[in-house]
């Protein structure tokens, strides 16, 4: 088993006014060589948009992205007439592919949205761009591992990507010990702390803080108390 920890402090942080901004990997104005991608996830980044502000319409190509809303609202709009808003138990996909503008702003005029969004390189370059979006029944994740994104075809329940890759969250009651079997063994997981402590294997890991592990099929959890926990699984080449 390999592993890298990512404490919640040690990340790239900016505030920016209307944007306060946590980059778990290298972006944007934020460099650590020792923090580029873990596999072929790319970007993690925390964000808070302050009411009413956003991203302005910018360009994206060759990149799976997906924006989890922890809350508030997020409201989308891109070059491919897309023009849809997030929420609650709802997760976007936008597959960039050759090449797609979008925009992203605070779906409220008073209150703040925090979302988390991923970036995964996709398995191939050119995929036509494409997005969705669908909401969830977050009861399914109680103590139980949620699959939100994953490749295609491979559930129908599922968003999907172009890419062998899969998303799961899970809402893990105190004292809960479940473990995580990989979809494939050779790929490896980014787990992301949302809120809570859990315990893998001899490390404690806090609000925020990730792990990621690879060379190992299956991964035991457990949590010190009530947490929610974003699963990254991802090629590691």
């Amino acid at each position: 088993m390999k592993k890298v920890i990512h404490r919640s402090n040690e990340r790239g942080y900016f505030d920016h006014g209307w944007l306060k901004t946590n980059h778990s990997f290298s972006f944007a104005s934020y460099y650590n060589p020792a923090k580029m991608h873990f596999g072929v996830l790319r970007v993690m980044n925390d964000d808070i948009i302050q009411a009413g502000a956003g991203f302005g319409t910018h360009p994206h190509e060759n990149m799976e992205i997906i924006s989890i809303p922890i809350y508030g609202s997020l409201a989308h709009k891109d070059s491919a007439g897309n023009e849809e808003k997030i929420s609650g138990s709802e997760v976007q996909v936008m597959s960039a592919g050759t090449g797609i503008f979008h925009s992203e702003y605070n779906g409220s005029d008073t209150e703040d949205a925090n979302f988390l969004q991923l970036w995964i390189f996709p398995d191939k370059k050119g995929h036509k761009p494409r997005y969705d979006q669908r909401s969830f029944d977050t009861t399914m994740r109680k103590n139980n591992f949620q699959l939100v994104v994953a490749p295609k075809d491979f559930n129908k329940e599922a968003l999907w990507i172009n890419q062998n890759a899969y998303v799961s969250l899970i809402d893990l009651d105190n004292s809960k010990e479940i473990n995580y079997e990989l979809y494939d063994k050779n790929n490896g997981v980014y787990v992301f702390i949302i809120e809570g402590t859990l315990g893998i294997g001899v490390e404690i890991l806090n609000r925020r803080d990730a792990i990621g592990i690879s060379n190992s099929g299956s991964i035991k959890i457990e949590a010190k108390d009530d947490a929610e926990i974003l699963l990254i699984e991802v090629p590691m080449n």
